[in-house]
C-alpha cells in the first residue's frame, strides 16, 4: 500500500517583524552598513555637519546627529514603516538623484536592535522622539530637541544573536565603520563629518571655495597626495569625469586609496576598477594599486543604482563609454605630466639619506683616549699623544693647531702612493633650461648624476632607458609599422614544446610588433627578424619574455596583450646596468627624457629618477 503522501503545509503571510529581519540581513551586514544608511540619510537631509559616535565597534552605540531639515510628528511615524521614503517624490526609479531610496533602512535596523529617533524641523515649536526596539515600534512623544535628527543604534543584532557570530573583532568594525565614513566624506566635501569612538577619531572640516575637492582629498588620502597628483576633467556624451589621479610613482599596496563617486553617490564598483587598472597597465606593476579620485556626473536615467541592495554598485546603461572615458582621461592626464616623477620619492630618498643619532664610542664614555690611525711607521707622534692623553677640558699643547694646519695642507698636496689621480671630469654643459639638468657623472656605471638649477637629479640608467624604447616602439607600431632589421643568419632558438606552439600561434601578432618567426621543428622556432631597436640582443630571452607576456595576457584584450609583449621586448633594447656611458650619451639620454611622457616611471611602475633640491641636501648637512 503506497505511503499518504505528507500535508502540504499552508501558505501564509509572514510576520511583519519577521519580514523586517530578513531585510535586515540584505542591508545590515554589519554595523558599518547600519551606519552608512544613516549618514546617507543625513546627507540627503542637506546636513551640513554630521557627528558619529560609535562603542565596540559600533555593535554597543552608533549615534549619527546632524543639523538637516529634520522631521515632524507624522513623518517621523512614516520613517520607520517598511517602503516608506521621502526620496521618490514622482515614484520614478529610473531618476534616483538621492543617496537613500528604498525605504527600508529604518525599519530593518529597528528590527533587530533598538533603535531611538529624536528630529525636529526648523519651523518646529517642539522636537519628537520615537523608539522601537525589536521591531515593536512605540508612540511618537514630544521632546526638547534641536534641529535636525539625532538616531541612536544600541545592541545591534540583539534580537538575532546568530548574526553577532559573524562580526569581526571591535577594532575591526571600527576600522570598517571609518573606511565608509571617509568615502562619504570624499563624495561630499561640503560637508563637516566627526566621528568619535573607542580608541579612533576622525576629524573632516567642511570645504569651500576653490581647490575645495582636492583639500578634502588631502584629508582622507594624506597631505602628500596633493603634490603627488594630478587633476582630471573630460566630458563626453552626456558624461562629465572630475577628479585627481596619483602619479604612478605613487601608488599602494591595495585599492582602499581608489575612490569613485557617480551623482554624489561612492560605488565600489568593478566596471570602474577594471577601467583604473586598464589605465595604469603601462605605468604601474600589477601588484600595485594607485591612489585617485574620479567623480562621474551624468543623467540618473544613464545608471542604475538599484542593483545592489547595500547601493555600492551601479550599473550603466553604457558601460563601453564610461570604461573609454575613464581610460582616456587618465592616459591624457598622465602624459599631460609628461615624465615627472612624484616628489615622494625624493623624500623618502632624503630620509634614507638622513643621519641617526649613534651613540659615543665606548672608549670616550670612558675617557680614555680613541686608538690613533696608523701613519708612517704607525706611531702616534708627540702632538697626537699629549693630545689624547690630556684631559678633556685641557687646552692643547702649545703649536698644535699651527702643525695640524701644515699637516692638513700637506696632506692636499701631497698625492698619496695608493689613490689614483681622480679620471677628468666630463664637459661642462649648461643645466639651465633642461628639467632634468646636466650630466655630471655616472656612479657604478648604473646611476647617471645630473645638476639642475636648484638641486641634483639621479637617473637610474636602465630603467629609464626601458621606457624610451617602449615608447618609441609604441610610436612605430601606431604610425604603421615597427622599423625592423633582418638577420643575416636566421637563428634557432630551442624553447619548451608548448612554449614554441605559443609563439607559433602569434605569429601574425608578433609580425606586426617587428617579431618575425616561424615554427622549426618540435620545441623550436626559427627567427628572421627583430624590432632594429633591440637588435644584438639575446633572442632567447626575448623569446621567453614574449611568451611571458602572452601567458599572461590570457583573455585580455589584443591590443593590452600587445602592449604587454612591446613592455617585454623594450627590456632586451635598454641599456644595461654596468654599461659605462660618454657624458653625450648621458646629455642624450637626459634629452630624450624629458621629450617622452610617462618617462618618470619605467615600464614596471618604479622611478627612472629622484630628484633631490639643494635646500633639502644642505639640510641634510646641517647647512639649513
Amino acid at each position: 500500500m503506497p505511503a499518504s503522501p505528507p500535508d502540504r503545509p499552508a501558505v501564509r503571510r509572514l510576520d511583519p517583524v519577521l519580514v523586517d529581519r530578513i531585510a535586515a540581513g540584505e542591508v545590515v551586514e554589519r554595523p558599518a552598513s547600519a551606519l552608512k544608511e544613516l549618514v546617507e540619510n543625513a546627507i540627503d537631509a542637506g546636513a551640513g555637519q554630521i557627528e558619529v559616535t560609535i562603542q565596540a565597534g559600533g555593535r554597543r552605540l552608533i549615534r549619527v546627529v546632524d543639523d538637516g531639515i529634520g522631521m515632524d510628528a507624522q513623518d517621523l511615524a512614516l520613517a520607520v514603516e517598511r517602503h516608506a521614503t521621502s526620496k521618490l517624490p514622482d515614484g520614478d526609479l529610473d531618476r534616483i538623484e538621492t543617496l537613500g531610496f528604498r525605504g527600508e533602512a529604518l525599519p530593518s535596523i529597528g528590527a533587530v536592535a533598538r533603535l531611538s529617533l529624536v528630529s525636529r524641523t526648523a519651523a518646529g515649536e517642539t522636537g519628537h522622539g520615537l523608539v522601537v526596539d525589536a521591531g515593536i515600534k512605540g508612540p511618537v512623544r514630544p521632546v526638547a530637541a534641536e534641529r535636525g535628527t539625532r538616531i541612536e543604534v544600541t545592541d545591534l543584532f540583539a534580537a538575532t544573536p546568530a548574526r553577532l557570530k559573524f562580526l569581526k573583532s571591535d577594532r575591526a568594525e571600527a576600522g570598517a565603520v571609518a573606511e565608509i565614513l571617509r568615502r562619504l566624506a570624499v563624495a561630499h566635501p561640503q560637508i563637516r563629518f566627526v566621528l568619535r569612538g573607542e580608541g579612533s577619531g576622525l576629524t573632516f572640516p567642511a570645504e569651500a571655495g576653490a581647490g575645495s575637492w582636492l583639500r578634502r582629498l588631502a584629508a582622507v588620502l594624506g597631505p602628500d597626495f596633493a603634490q603627488n597628483s594630478a587633476p582630471l576633467n573630460l566630458e563626453r556624451e552626456g558624461f562629465t569625469l572630475d577628479g585627481h589621479i596619483g602619479l604612478p610613482t605613487f601608488h599602494r599596496a591595495a585599492a582602499t586609496h581608489v575612490h569613485f563617486v557617480v551623482n554624489g553617490r561612492p560605488v565600489r564598483d568593478r566596471l570602474l576598477l577594471g577601467a583604473v587598472r586598464g589605465a595604469y597597465a603601462d605605468v604601474m606593476a600589477s601588484d600595485r594599486h594607485p591612489v585617485l579620485a574620479l567623480a562621474l556626473t551624468c543623467d540618473p536615467t544613464h545608471v542604475d543604482v538599484n542593483v545592489h541592495p547595500a547601493k555600492t554598485e551601479v550599473r550603466f546603461r553604457e558601460p563601453g563609454l564610461v570604461r573609454a572615458l575613464i581610460v582616456s582621461a587618465i592616459h591624457e592626464a598622465l602624459r599631460r605630466e609628461g615624465g615627472r616623477s612624484a616628489p615622494s620619492v625624493a623624500a623618502r630618498t632624503l630620509e634614507s639619506l638622513r643621519p641617526t643619532a649613534s651613540p659615543r664610542p665606548a672608549a670616550l664614555l670612558r675617557d680614555e683616549p680613541p686608538p690613533a690611525r696608523p701613519r708612517g711607521s704607525g706611531q702616534p707622534d708627540a702632538f697626537a699623544r699629549d693630545f689624547f692623553s690630556a684631559p678633556p677640558d685641557a687646552a692643547p699643547p702649545a703649536g698644535f693647531e699651527e702643525a695640524a694646519q701644515a699637516r692638513f695642507e700637506g696632506e692636499i698636496d701631497r698625492p698619496s702612493a695608493t689613490t689614483p689621480a681622480p679620471a677628468a671630469p666630463p664637459a661642462p654643459a649648461d643645466p639651465g633650461g633642461h628639467p632634468l639638468g646636466a650630466a655630471r657623472a655616472q656612479l657604478h656605471e648604473t646611476y647617471i648624476v645630473a645638476q639642475t638649477p636648484d638641486g641634483i637629479v639621479i637617473v637610474d640608467q636602465h630603467a629609464a632607458h626601458e621606457r624610451l624604447v617602449y615608447e618609441r616602439l609604441k610610436r612605430e607600431r601606431a604610425a604603421g609599422g615597427i622599423a625592423r632589421q633582418m638577420l643575416l643568419i636566421p637563428e634557432v632558438v630551442d624553447l619548451d614544446p608548448v612554449e614554441a606552439d605559443r609563439l607559433a600561434e602569434a605569429a601574425d601578432d608578433l609580425a606586426a610588433l617587428g617579431l618575425s618567426i616561424e615554427p622549426f621543428g618540435h620545441g623550436a622556432v626559427l627567427v628572421r627578424e627583430v624590432p632594429a631597436a633591440l637588435a644584438g640582443g639575446s633572442l632567447r630571452g626575448l623569446l621567453a619574455d614574449v611568451v611571458d607576456a602572452l601567458q599572461e595576457g590570457g583573455a585580455d584584450p589584443l591590443a593590452r596583450r600587445l602592449d604587454a609583449v612591446l613592455s617585454r621586448m623594450s627590456c632586451h633594447g635598454s641599456i644595461r646596468a654596468g654599461r659605462r656611458l660618454r657624458p653625450e650619451e648621458m646629455n642624450a639620454l637626459l634629452r630624450e627624457m624629458e621629450a617622452t611622457p610617462l618617462s618618470g616611471q619605467c615600464n614596471h611602475g618604479r622611478p627612472t629618477y629622484v630628484e633631490l633640491k639643494l635646500n633639502d641636501i644642505e639640510r641634510l648637512f646641517g647647512r639649513r
